[in-house]
């Protein structure tokens, strides 16, 4: 039965990847004004318009732009930025790592604050650590990213001088990593003084990037860990006289983790594509930063392969979640 579960969700995979793209290329296409004079605008002659424009086959009907689109990205293959004259997948092949090392700094910051928040928040209900815990949450999803980034450069790089304001890396380092992801490689490799430097790089960031998951993370953990408090097993491990803060982290917490588990998924998939601000505002060498720089650039084929991608990302994060859901709770049903 899991087995068909897990095949039923992988084959309804192409179609939502089929569903995206069609979304993206539509998206694309509705921008208002030609995108070949936009970005030849204004010195272009007619001449190289027309050239530009059959070159990226915008001078084809809408369908067999899209059927050309979508053949070419089957292949891996989604067509040369317009600026840089390089293939666009390997621009966002040497991006998807600082992206991806970012959110999961974020999303690990995110569930090691809000976990116990959460905790503590239920355990507390309707007392002062509970109003302040919620007053955290709150600010978490209501607090502007670029603002708070800001914020953070001001106190921490400007005012105090602890940390770095931007980029990955300090322009005196020396290591390069061949995986693209500069804290796992350089503590694997027993570079410690890159590793120190690039944990200093990535503070601020993460901590941008984690206040909405921070949040999140609170606020579930909260709401199922009061569920699972008033659950049978829980009063009769407490009137056996266990103590209770016992109670709480072996009985009942194990068991309110199931949807948190959900949720982070969910929320690391969002991180994944809502990184842009954050990665603007840091300077950060990631997929969100390039299609802000493309959008700026009017760089067609860019913006439309880095969009695909990160809805590509995004699904891809929400399968793995849905397969690990049931895998984790045997009362989710399979069908």
């Amino acid at each position: 039965m899991m087995r068909q579960y897990i095949l039923k969700r992988l084959l309804l995979f192409i179609p939502t990847l089929l569903g995206l793209s069609v979304l993206v290329f539509l998206i694309i296409h509705m921008v208002p004004g030609d995108p070949v004079e936009i970005m030849l605008y204004p010195k272009a002659s007619p001449e190289a318009i027309e050239r530009l424009r059959a070159q990226l086959g915008l001078d084809q009907p809408v369908l067999v732009q899209y059927w050309m689109w979508l053949s070419r990205a089957a292949r891996f293959d989604l067509g040369t930025s317009v600026t840089t004259l390089e293939p666009v997948m390997t621009q966002l092949a040497r991006r998807v790592p600082s992206t991806v090392e970012l959110s999961l700094m974020g999303m690990i910051l995110g569930v090691a604050l809000g976990l116990p928040l959460g905790v503590i928040s239920a355990i507390n209900k309707g007392r002062l650590p509970d109003y302040l815990s919620s007053i955290v949450a709150l600010t978490g999803v209501s607090m502007p990213v670029f603002w708070l980034g800001l914020m953070l450069i001001w106190a921490f790089s400007v005012s105090l001088g602890w940390l770095p304001i931007s980029g990955r890396s300090g322009l005196e380092s020396q290591f390069v990593p061949a995986s693209g992801f500069f804290l796992a490689e350089s503590l694997l490799r027993g570079e410690y003084a890159a590793f120190w430097d690039a944990l200093r790089h990535i503070i601020l960031p993460a901590a941008c990037i984690a206040t909405w998951p921070l949040a999140l993370v609170t606020r579930v953990t909260r709401s199922s860990m009061l569920e699972v408090l008033n659950e049978d097993y829980v009063r009769t491990a407490r009137a056996k006289g266990l103590p209770y803060l016992a109670v709480v982290m072996k009985h009942a917490l194990r068991n309110a983790l199931i949807p948190v588990v959900t949720v982070t998924g969910l929320a690391f998939g969002s991180l994944l594509s809502g990184a842009v601000l954050t990665e603007t505002v840091f300077a950060w060498p990631g997929v969100g930063s390039l299609i802000v720089r493309a959008i700026y650039s009017r760089d067609y084929p860019m913006i439309q392969g880095a969009v695909f991608l990160v809805a590509f990302m995004f699904v891809s994060v929400n399968l793995i979640v849905d397969i690990l859901y049931v895998a984790i709770d045997p009362r989710i049903r399979y069908d």
